[in-house]
This record gives C-alpha cells, structure tokens and sequence, in this order.
C-alpha cells in the first residue's frame, strides 16, 4: 500500500523490493475519465497514489518534463547503488513525449503511474543485474538485464542501443537504462496497437510511418513489417542502421 505522507513534498522513497523473475508486462494505461468517475471506481491502492499524485503534480493534475526531473532525481538521490548523472531535462522531455497519449505536453495520473510502476521494476533489474556492484550495467551485462525487463533483443540492436546509450566503456547508469527502457516500450507498445490481427506483422502507408515515428520519439526510428513470420517482427532503423527486434 502507499502510504502517501512519505511523499510529502515530492520526497519519494517507496521503492520495494522486486523479484526480476516474477516480471509481467504492465498494461497500458487507460484513458483519462473524468475525475469523478475515476475516483469512484479506483481501488484503495489507486486511491491513495493519486493522494501521492495529487502531492508530487500540484493543482494541475499534471506532470510536466521538470516535475518529472525533479522527481526522478530526489529516488536516485537516496539510493546510493545506483550510479547516475541524474535525469536531464532532454530525457525527461523525451519520456514523457512517448509517454503522453493525449498530446498535453504532461503525464496525467494514469499515464504517470504506468510510467512509476515500470521504473519500479526496471530499478530492481538493474540492480540485481549489475553483478559486480559497480553501479553500472557493463555491456556483458545487459543482455540479460533487458531481457528480464521483458526485452529479449538480438545482437544487433544490442551495439546499437550501447552506441547510444552506453559511455565509452561501454557501461550503462540508470537514467540511460531507464531513457532506453522507455522507448522500447513505446515502441512495442505503438506496434501492438497497430498490429490489429495479432499476427505479428504491420502495413504502414508513408502517412502512418510518419505518425508512428512521432508517436514514439523525438529519434529518428523507422518501422516496417517483415511478412510471412510467425514471430513478432519490427524492422528498425535507426541513425541508418537496420535492426531486427524479436517481441
């Protein structure tokens, strides 16, 4: 249960203890609903995160890339075993950009809250992941790291996302393994949506490629179905490499 008054003020601490072995994907979150139904038909747990909402949010009900920064920064803050140069406010922009169904330019409660529950478990990944208690993720590392986080990519885009989010050693923080994990999501997220048939494949005119590149991030990330599989295919590419993401 959350116990709102230990985010009075914005000061959040509530991360438990995870079991990486027990991960389920989230489900997407929900449509906004207008206060009073949401109020009415949330359950006890629900009732007191959106207190802890309403708290971390202000009058708005919304939070915008620099409440998110700052709020991802205070949890990092009191956790000493993560390494990180904090959240910039380009990332935070960038997740909530993904992360904003109805182009507010902020996360209402629902979509916060699906984005909370996610960096919950993606923070007890990381943790039992990094082996050595570096602090990072190093490279040998993170297969298996995303793959407990629901993410079983193939080599390829492997060096791809090290290029991109790893330093030069080859090691990735939190708040790259976070900024990644985000964008994944969305991204399989924005496939299944369009996937209607459920059969693993997509057909996408020019105008739909263009939405679903916008939807998904402020990258450039291309993607087109491979026909005639019985897997889950998305062909990528991305800063002009061409990549197989295996769902």
């Amino acid at each position: 249960m959350f116990l709102a008054k230990k985010f009075i003020g914005g000061i959040i601490d509530v991360i438990s203890d995870i079991d990486p072995g027990q991960l389920i994907p989230s489900d997407p979150p929900p449509p906004r609903r207008p206060f009073n139904f949401a109020e009415s038909h949330e359950s006890e747990e629900e009732k007191q995160f959106r207190k802890v909402f309403q708290q971390l949010a202000g009058d708005d009900m919304e939070v915008s890339p620099n409440e998110l920064m700052n709020i991802l920064n205070k949890v990092v803050g009191k956790h000493g075993s993560l390494r990180t140069d904090g959240f910039s406010i380009e990332s935070c922009r960038s997740m909530v950009a993904v992360m904003d169904s109805d182009s507010t330019g902020k996360l209402g409660f629902h979509e916060f809250k699906y984005l909370w529950n996610n960096i919950k478990r993606w923070q007890g990944v990381y943790l039992s992941h990094d082996a050595d208690g570096s602090g990072v993720i190093c490279s040998r590392e993170l297969p298996p790291a995303f793959k407990a986080a629901g993410f079983p990519l193939n080599d390829q885009l492997y060096k791809l996302i090290i290029r991109r989010y790893s330093d030069e050693h080859g090691d990735m923080d939190f708040d790259n393994f976070i900024g990644c994990l985000v964008r994944l999501d969305a991204m399989c997220r924005a496939f299944k949506t369009l996937d209607k048939d459920n059969n693993g494949s997509i057909d996408l005119d020019i105008k739909e490629v263009k939405h679903f590149i916008y939807s998904i991030s402020e990258e450039v990330w291309f993607l087109s179905a491979e026909k005639g599989e019985k897997t889950s295919k998305i062909h990528i590419v991305s800063h002009g490499a061409a990549v197989f993401h295996q769902i």
